[in-house]
């Protein structure tokens, strides 16, 4: 009886169920392109979900890099990053670079029914993968103004960048055809100058408007060193962020089918090893440094992921290494040369996104594989694009941007005050501490209360 029950089962699930099996497959099944588009849009997410970890790889990054007592502050200001980045580029962002019609190749115009606002759900995809890449445009800055910013006006400027300053240039080139950098021929497969150099330059205005921390520079304005304090979180953070960059770059394929993506994650590799190399080597061999530092060495890998990125999907492997390596030595003696000029960054990330992307552009016109670069047969003419595109991003960026931190400045504030900086933005700001066992009762400078 037991062995004849499974069949009974069986039985009885095909009389109830068999007509509408029947109808089921009668109807039409999906084809292959249907199949194609929803692979391709199943990569195209997850690329999405990678390049948004890449926050979390910032935010190690920058607190490594910086003091305990700023720790909290960056954590939330990395959560208000997307956050506020999200929203206003579901508002307004999405629509400035891939609204339905192209103002004179400089910005789009969506519509409530078009981009703005996301009313077409058809665009989900697009969105959701470009939202990140706004938001990473925006928290570049952020490392470069850490440990003397207010919050509140952090939450003031964040918004610029993603809401207008970056979809502007996006829509330059990935807008396609009708943004005036594409129409040139301008190449940037997957940010280094419309995402990196757009943050890096933006982080020069910044640092810039906001001067020095405190005891960055002596009496004769020699540079003094101020360690973060924790090297193993800021090298957690570059291997979080060396991961999500082959969703950063592979995804920017914006296809599985048919799309080499496996080829950008070779050239994506290989340009950070090299990167990373050049950096430790460079330190080592630099007499101010002499050793093999190991700040400098996580930097030079991110130096050669944002030296990769514009070239990645049409530069051959070779190529990728030798990118790779000239960016780890120009990061390393780009952010000697900052620190020179007496902008302070705490993270390097001026000469990490800023000048490496500027090279990653400039890389394309020099290898560009199918023989439009200088050392590939193609001459001087896309390399002059892709120097053009470079000069057009700092100006845009540089005016917009130091607009915004200046207005900022002179109404609501842009600095803490010199006793807010050293008492740490953590308990000041934020009323926490991210190591409260570890630290020490500070006074609230406003009141001179202890903070518990």
């Amino acid at each position: 009886m037991r062995k004849r029950l499974p069949v009974l089962a069986g039985l009885t699930l095909l009389a109830l169920f068999g007509p509408l099996a029947g109808i089921a497959f009668a109807q039409e099944g999906p084809t292959l392109e249907s199949i194609a588009a929803a692979v391709d849009n199943v990569w195209v997410v997850t690329a999405g979900v990678l390049v948004f970890l890449m926050q979390a790889g910032f935010a190690l990054v920058e607190a490594g890099f910086t003091r305990a007592k700023n720790t909290a502050n960056i954590v939330m200001k990395n959560f208000m990053d997307f956050s506020v980045g999200a929203l206003i580029y579901w508002a307004i962002g999405f629509g400035l670079a891939y609204g339905g019609t192209s103002v004179g190749g400089f910005l789009a115009y969506g519509g409530i029914g078009d981009a703005f606002f996301l009313s077409d759900s058809g665009q989900s995809v697009s969105w959701f993968f470009q939202v990140v890449f706004a938001a990473t445009a925006a928290t570049i800055v952020s490392g470069a103004m850490a440990e003397r910013t207010k919050f509140s006006a952090y939450l003031l400027y964040t918004p610029f960048i993603t809401g207008v300053i970056y979809p502007i240039v996006t829509h330059w080139v990935w807008y396609g055809e009708g943004g005036w950098l594409y129409d040139l021929g301008f190449i940037d497969f997957a940010g280094s100058g419309l995402v990196h150099l757009t943050g890096g330059v933006a982080a020069l205005a910044g640092a810039m408007a906001l001067g020095p921390r405190i005891g960055k520079y002596d009496e004769n304005g020699k540079p003094q060193p101020i360690p973060g304090h924790s090297l193993m979180l800021g090298a957690l953070g570059v291997f979080i962020l060396w991961f999500g960059w082959y969703g950063f770059n592979g995804g920017s394929t914006l296809a599985a089918v048919d799309a080499d993506f496996a080829s950008v994650a070779v050239t994506t590799t290989l340009a950070a090893a090299a990167g990373s190399f050049a950096a430790m080597m460079t330190a080592w061999a630099y007499p101010l440094y002499g050793r093999p530092d190991p700040g400098l060495t996580l930097n030079g890998a991110l130096a050669g992921l944002v030296g990769i990125t514009a070239g990645t999907a049409n530069v051959s492997n070779l190529s990728a290494v030798i990118i790779g390596l000239v960016a780890g030595v120009i990061v390393v003696l780009g952010i000697v040369a900052i620190d020179r000029m007496k902008v302070d960054d705490p993270v390097g990330a001026i000469a990490v996104h800023g000048l490496c992307g500027i090279w990653g552009l400039l890389g394309v016109g020099l290898f560009e594989s199918s023989g439009l670069g200088l050392f590939t047969g193609g001459g001087f003419e896309l390399l002059g694009v892709q120097a053009l595109g470079a000069l057009a991003i700092i100006v845009w960026v540089f005016i917009t941007s130091t607009i915004v931190f200046r207005t900022i400045k002179a109404t609501v504030g842009l600095r803490v005050s010199a006793e807010e900086e050293i008492a740490g933005l953590d308990r000041i700001e934020h009323g926490a501490a991210a190591y409260p066992e570890f630290m020490e009762q500070i006074a609230d400078p406003r009141t001179l209360d202890p903070i518990s």
